[in-house]
């Protein structure tokens, strides 16, 4: 049935198992997100906490360390499992020192079986002779009451621990059997698990098959968005170079523009400036015509005024202009070249470039349509052929013939486990019969010891005591009398359960702990001479197969798939069924054959290249920048007017009196008018500021751009030449290697795919969980903890209950003399009793 069993699960994982081979490449796509695989929760817990009787185990499993302290004999067990003990004299030799505690403590055991009721049945005939205490004859002692607080004191103390071992007994005997009545619950987890275990499996395989589509979607979504992905990756390719050749390209046609502006502004600005400069000379020049009359005046020809006249004749050169606008050269001539190139919309065109370049997108979804349709029904195909494979596995017809059969063996169990409650009960009820026997001697030495203690009268003679004190003593030999009928059965029981419990703990319990009895189990060659591994020669009929029974049980204990804990693979490889080269050669070569043309792709015609080349030849790069410059920095006139006028007229005081002075300081104030009308204006006014500003700017503009024009419109037709000759003639390449980008990321997705179901195969499809617990239950719950510990700590009750029976014999015997009526006494005897 267990090969069956494994089959079953081995095919029931088969269908949702992918193939283990390892990816040539790992690209990184998206991570796809498959969710949880369906999965119950088992109820059972492999774990007994046995409660406060916990102690009593802990102490007996102290005491069988004791009696048993050697570890476990592997050697030993394998030769026996191999049927060749007893092959070496050593083996038996080997076998006694392992057992030596068991049989010395059992060769105690026998002979307080043996001497025991030989020594009740030697001691009654000796009482019936009138010896060893029979004679009812008691001889005072003057210690007599010490003695016998002593007697009484010693038998308290046995009986107690009588007492207490009885106690332990019948809490074993309870606890076992409440444990076997509560196992039915246990034992229906148990298969509710299995169930669980059987019925989620095919739930969990359609899940894993059903996760393909999240794969498939996934790829459908890239292959529907092959534009935005790898139209916009080849695009951002070829943007290292186009973009920058288009921006350059735009970037000058701002500049002509920007051209324009300032040769406008230079043209307006120098027309301004030129009419007041204009209007000034004209004004300076009369008031210098008229002074230089006045100074030939003849009154300048006298001896007092000659030298002030001259003086002032000699500085009339300084009233004229210094800025002088007028002469500078036009630039209507490369105005009018820039407005002719501005007659083409270079921005327009470049824009045209880009909308063009942005169009890369739309080509490739245009461009690989039908490709992308091929690809499309090559993906429903794998997801029709996984379909199709898990459906002609007969994963439904032996899971119903195993559920079937898991049902029949839980009714076979329901039916039986009322006999096993009824047996159980006779166990029971078999040693509660041995515990009273225990309580009934116990009851009598505890009646003795009350009767004799409340009856007993010191000042009463051995032949006078009262009635309840002699009730006493016969309660006592009474005791006596019974633990001699029943120590014998007691110490039966006790070794029997003793030598079996005893050695399950140490042979079987103890090495299931500590995993020691898989070791021995997976020695090579020990359950089959001919098998190095039996479980992989039961399964696979290949012994040489490394499956171990410790590797298997670890694993299901951590919850492992089966799938990976039975190592199936060697029964059906599902390398073969999910190959991924299988499912992705088709995808990849359907790719690889995208053929992208990008050639309609026009960054920059020839007739915005003949505009930038115009540009170039404008002649801004002929002005004379220098004169511009130079005009702006000069003073408005020569000389500050305000201070020769000042000087004019200081120097019109100097001479004497008369036409001729006031003449000069006439013409001072003229020359003071003209400073205020016609200087301050052109030096403060907005208009004329703002025109030399603006002329300052323009031409440190036009001085910028004209800097090596020529080579920057090469430079700039030379690039968009070299970006349209990329994207003619190696956009290929370009494209070619997005495309294998693209192509790693669609079979990324079966690659995760792959992962995932590989993983899930190995820790969640099939949890072996409920077989390990199958195993804990059978084994460390039920056999170990509810059986093995009760019987051990019931004989360990049991056992020291009757041990400590020897004491009391003799302690109860001596004390009943103390409390029996006697029917002679000599109370001057001071010797020492003989009986």
């Amino acid at each position: 049935m267990a090969v069956e069993l494994c089959l079953l699960l081995l095919l029931l994982f088969c269908g949702s198992t992918v193939s283990e081979v390892q990816p040539i490449y790992k690209p990184p796509p998206g991570t796809l997100d498959f969710g949880f695989v369906p999965s119950k929760t088992y109820d059972t817990g492999a774990y007994h906490e046995p409660g406060p009787i916990g102690i009593l185990f802990k102490i007996v499993h102290a005491f069988l360390y004791l009696v048993q302290p050697n570890p476990f004999p592997q050697d030993l067990i394998r030769k026996v499992a191999q049927q060749k003990f007893g092959n070496t004299q050593g083996d038996y030799q080997k076998a006694i020192y392992y057992e030596i505690g068991f049989i010395v403590s059992a060769a105690l055991g026998l002979l307080f079986i043996l001497l025991l009721p030989l020594v009740g049945l030697c001691f009654c005939m000796c009482r019936c002779c009138d010896n060893c205490g029979g004679e009812m004859h008691q001889r005072q002692k003057k210690n007599a009451d010490c003695q016998r607080s002593c007697f009484a004191t010693f038998l308290f103390v046995a009986s107690l621990i009588i007492s207490i071992g009885v106690l332990c007994a019948y809490a074993a005997n309870q606890h076992l059997t409440s444990q076997v009545r509560g196992a039915k619950k246990l034992v229906n987890s148990n298969f509710k698990d299995l169930k669980v275990f059987l019925n989620d499996t095919p739930a969990q395989i359609d899940y894993l098959v059903s996760q393909y589509n999240t794969t498939k979607d996934k790829a459908l979504s890239d292959l529907n968005n092959v534009g935005p992905l790898l139209g916009s990756r080849v695009q951002e390719q070829l943007g290292k170079e186009v973009r920058p050749a288009l921006d350059a390209a735009l970037t000058m046609a701002g500049a002509i523009r920007e051209t324009k502006e300032a040769l406008e502004n230079v043209s307006v600005s120098v027309e301004v400036l030129q009419e007041g400069t204009e209007r000034l000379h004209a004004n300076l020049t009369d008031v210098k015509m008229h002074l230089s009359n006045t100074l030939n005046d003849s009154a300048c020809s006298a001896a007092q005024a000659a030298s002030t006249c001259n003086i002032i004749r000699n500085s009339l050169n300084q009233l004229n202009i210094n800025a002088n606008f007028s002469g500078l050269p036009g630039v209507s001539s490369q105005l009018a070249k820039v407005n002719d190139v501005l007659k083409i919309d270079l921005s327009s065109l470049v824009q045209k470039g880009y909308a063009a370049f942005n169009d890369t997108p739309d080509l490739v979804v245009n461009q690989t349509k039908n490709i992308l349709s091929d690809i499309k029904n090559v993906l429903e195909s794998i997801g029709s052929n996984i379909s199709s494979f898990t459906k002609t596995l007969p994963v439904q017809k032996i899971l119903a013939d195993l559920t079937i059969y898991l049902t029949q063996s839980e009714a076979y169990v329901q039916d039986y486990f009322p006999l096993v409650e009824q047996y159980d009960f006779y166990r029971w009820l078999g040693c509660l019969i041995l515990c009273c026997m225990v309580v009934l001697i116990v009851v009598f030495y505890y009646l003795g010891l009350l009767c004799g203690t409340c009856g007993y009268d010191k000042h009463a003679s051995p032949t006078t005591r009262g009635c309840i004190s002699n009730t006493g003593g016969n309660f006592l030999m009474a005791g006596v009398g019974f633990s001699f009928l029943f120590s014998w059965v007691l110490m039966i029981v006790v070794v029997l359960t003793f030598v079996t419990g005893g050695n399950v703990e140490k042979l079987v319990c103890e090495p299931f702990e500590d995993k020691t009895l898989f070791k021995v189990l997976d020695t090579p060659y020990l359950l089959n001479q001919q098998w190095k591994n039996y479980l992989s020669g039961m399964l696979f009929k290949n012994p040489n197969i490394n499956l171990t029974f410790e590797k298997v049980y670890s694993d299901c204990k951590e919850n492992k798939g089966i799938y990976t804990s039975l190592h199936l693979e060697h029964l059906f490889n599902i390398n073969e069924f999910l190959n991924i080269s299988m499912y992705t050669e088709d995808v990849a070569l359907r790719i690889e054959h995208i053929q992208i043309n990008l050639s309609k792709i026009i960054l920059l015609d020839e007739i915005g290249k003949e505009n930038l080349l115009n540009f170039s030849s404008s002649g801004i790069d002929g002005i004379n920048f220098g004169a511009y410059l130079t005009e702006i920095n000069k003073s408005v006139t020569k000389v500050d007017l305000l201070s020769f006028a000042n000087d004019l007229e200081a120097r019109a005081d100097q001479l004497p009196k008369g036409a001729l002075e006031n003449a000069l300081k006439g013409h001072a104030n003229n020359i003071r008018m003209i400073h205020n009308q016609q200087v301050v204006p052109l030096e403060q006014a907005m208009k004329y500021v703002k025109a030399r500003s603006t002329l300052n700017q323009s031409i440190r503009l036009l001085k910028r751009t004209s800097s090596e024009l020529m080579v920057k419109v090469k430079n700039v037709v030379s690039a968009v030449n070299a970006a349209q000759l990329l994207i003619n003639n190696n956009a290929s390449l370009v494209i070619v290697q997005e495309t294998k980008k693209y192509m790693d990321t669609i079979v990324g997705y079966f690659e995760q795919y792959i992962d995932w179901v590989k993983e899930s195969i190995a820790m969640e499809v099939a949890a072996c969980k409920p077989i390990a617990n199958v195993i804990d239950t059978a084994v460390d719950i039920f056999l170990c903890s509810y059986v093995t510990d009760s019987v051990n700590t019931f004989w360990f009750g049991l056992g020291g209950s009757s041990i400590f029976l020897i004491p009391a014999i003799i302690f109860a015997v001596k004390l009943s003399k103390y409390y029996r009526r006697m029917d002679t006494e000599d109370v001057y005897d001071d010797s020492v009793e003989q009986w």
